[in-house]
């Protein structure tokens, strides 16, 4: 009994962390000001009659806080690229000199980064709502648990633990938040 709640447990948890780790994922994409190599994570490059993602064909590094850099591992494919990086409507104007493409990451407005704020508000909420749910249905194994004879202080202290959990992802959740409005918000 005690292990089947341990598992309802490390059920939650893992459910918890990956809200946690999709967060972070989304916010690495969010532009705060200075340039990301992961700025272009959701660009993808017809390869060969592929779809690839732009980071399995190219080098992309960012030498200074407003370039980035694409370095594709052949030269054919810089026009395809370019075109991609355009198509993805990320306000980037790539400049190809024949060998690589340079991308100036321009200053964010005062508007653009409120929006952005708003932004990572909104995504903060999902992964919020993610752990509510990894609550909500660990609750609901303990509580059908009980029906079938766990006994109820056992019940109680698996509630407890959960809610621990919750807490103590959802105060992960909010430093995430709190640094990448204070990355956007720095000029």
């Amino acid at each position: 009994m005690e292990e089947d709640v341990q598992l309802i447990l490390d059920i939650a948890e893992e459910k918890m962390e990956k809200a946690v780790s999709y967060l972070r994922d989304e916010l690495a994409k969010l532009r705060a000001g200075k340039a990301s190599p992961h700025m272009l994570d959701g660009i993808s490059v017809d390869y060969y009659g592929a779809n690839t993602p732009l980071n399995q064909v190219s080098n992309i590094n960012t030498p200074d806080p407003r370039s980035i850099i694409v370095q594709p591992w052949e030269k054919s494919m810089l026009e395809p690229i370019e075109k991609a990086i355009l198509h993805a409507n990320l306000g980037f104007n790539p400049v190809n000199n024949g060998e690589i493409l340079r991308i100036v990451v321009p200053a964010l407005t005062e508007e653009r980064r409120r929006n952005l704020v708003k932004q990572v508000k909104m995504e903060g909420e999902n992964a919020r709502v993610s752990i509510r749910n990894a609550r909500r249905e660990a609750n609901e194994e303990l509580k059908k648990m009980q029906k079938e004879g766990l006994p109820e202080d056992i019940e109680k202290r698996g509630e407890q633990d959960v809610q621990k959990l919750t807490d103590s992802y959802s105060q992960k959740i909010d430093e995430l938040l709190q640094k990448k409005e204070e990355d956007i918000m720095t000029i």
